[in-house]
């Protein structure tokens, strides 16, 4: 069954004239003026406003101006680069909006988890019976025998359309995704589409749940309105990842004869490269693998050497990414809006290497040092991992591609809530006041 699939954009709210920071290369304005500095009002999804009528719920300060500022004085400015990948936006403006009604949904789903087949049923059954939407379901998750052996979902069952991940190509079939289950359904979503991603909506039904910031208990009306258009959206960046691998086989050569008289096939000869590229949510991790040696990797930004990591790895992160292993690790926690790429050592043997951060952008180049004693390994959001030998390269870098996060409230609120529910950030018992004496 093909679907069209339908431009996804996100609406930016109309700016007024006393709006802060007002950029005269955006807007053909010259005049700059400030406003009073307000603190934005926490709202939820069932609370947010019609699309038209957002402008009453701008927010007088952001994380970020509308746009980066490219004139310095009166004869200054940035020179124009086409190859420009990311464009830093007002995140109370990152708002979804429809060019057509969706008419398909991806509902992904936690594999060999009980408690998530009756959620799936009532959202399935919700999406085509009340909806009329076609359903995209994983093949794997129909075979399991709750599901296939449920003769009152069979109905249901029979409008599906099935897929099977790394067989079949659905990026051009899918209008918005619906997961089930906590961060690595989110995750294995975004694994899913290497191009340009549907928005996701994550319903936190695992253990984690830092993604996943809805509850399935007012799933009807929450769905309801992101089918309207009526939602906000956090675009968590992903990371474009290359792997060039030196591809070599073993060949017989017949003047390396053993002792034994046995001809020798330990010689490798070097026959071509193998190129592999993967879109990453959360990282890149490079360690040492089974060895009990510690890993020897060298890391280049933008062609120059800047570091050796010898310790057990390094990591390469998202700002989506330094809530999970990196923040593990010793890294400082980022904003999914901040443009950046981190670099966490893991357990390096050296006391003074700390966490860095980078410029979204740059590209980071990571290869087994020439004197480095054995191998590394590679992975990728947890997944794909592989051995990286002397030759093989990695190059990272920003994809622009990211993943359209739908917020329950607001990319801010939603961020520092589920750094005190799932993280417990900054919890402790309170210091006790001084007793007032009379």
């Amino acid at each position: 069954m093909e679907v069209n699939r339908e431009k996804l954009c996100t609406s930016k709210a109309d700016v007024s004239s006393g709006s802060a920071y007002h950029c005269s290369t955006c807007h053909d304005d010259e005049e700059w003026s400030n406003t009073s500095r307000g603190r934005a009002k926490s709202r939820s999804l069932s609370a947010s406003p019609a699309l038209g009528s957002t402008k009453e719920f701008r927010r007088t300060r952001s994380l970020h101006g509308p746009c980066p500022v490219t004139t310095f004085g009166p004869k200054a400015c940035m020179l124009q680069n086409p190859k420009t990948i990311m464009h830093i936006q007002d995140p109370a403006s990152q708002r979804l909006t429809w060019n057509k009604p969706p008419k398909s949904v991806l509902v992904i789903k936690k594999i060999r988890d009980a408690s998530l087949l009756q959620p799936f049923k009532e959202l399935c059954v919700y999406l085509t019976e009340e909806n009329n939407m076609i359903v995209y379901v994983e093949k794997k998750v129909l075979e399991d025998p709750a599901i296939a052996n449920d003769d009152n979902f069979g109905p249901v069952k029979k409008k599906f359309c099935t897929f099977r991940e790394d067989y079949d190509d659905i990026s051009n079939q899918i209008d918005f995704i619906i997961c089930l289950g906590g961060d690595g359904t989110l995750l294995y979503a975004s694994s899913l589409f290497q191009g340009s991603v549907p928005p996701v909506m994550a319903f936190h039904l695992g253990s984690l749940g830092f993604l996943t910031p809805f509850n399935f208990e007012n799933f009807q009306s929450q769905v309801t309105q992101v089918i309207e258009g009526n939602a906000a959206l956090v675009l968590r960046s992903r990371l474009k990842v290359k792997v060039v691998k030196e591809h070599r086989e073993k060949m017989a050569v017949q003047n390396g004869i053993e002792e034994n008289g046995v001809v020798s096939t330990n010689i490798e000869k070097e026959v071509g490269k193998q190129i592999m590229q993967y879109q990453v949510l959360n990282e890149v991790v490079v360690d040492r693998g089974p060895s009990s040696y510690l890993s020897n990797v060298d890391v280049f930004l933008d062609g120059h050497l800047i570091t050796t990591v010898q310790g057990d790895g390094v990591i390469v992160s998202t700002p989506t990414g330094s809530t999970a292993y990196a923040a593990a690790a010793g890294a400082s926690m980022i904003h999914p809006n901040v443009p950046a790429i981190m670099i966490t050592p893991i357990c390096p043997h050296s006391l003074s290497f700390r966490p860095i951060v980078v410029p979204a952008g740059v590209e980071l180049k990571i290869m087994l040092s020439p004197d480095a004693r054995n191998t590394a390994w590679v992975s990728f959001d947890g997944r794909k991992r592989q051995e990286i030998c002397h030759g093989d390269s990695i190059s990272i870098t920003t994809s622009c591609y990211p993943l359209p996060s739908i917020c329950f409230r607001d990319p801010v609120s939603d961020w520092f809530e589920s750094l005190a529910e799932c993280l417990h950030w900054n919890v402790r018992k309170k210091q006790n006041n001084f007793a007032v004496e009379e």
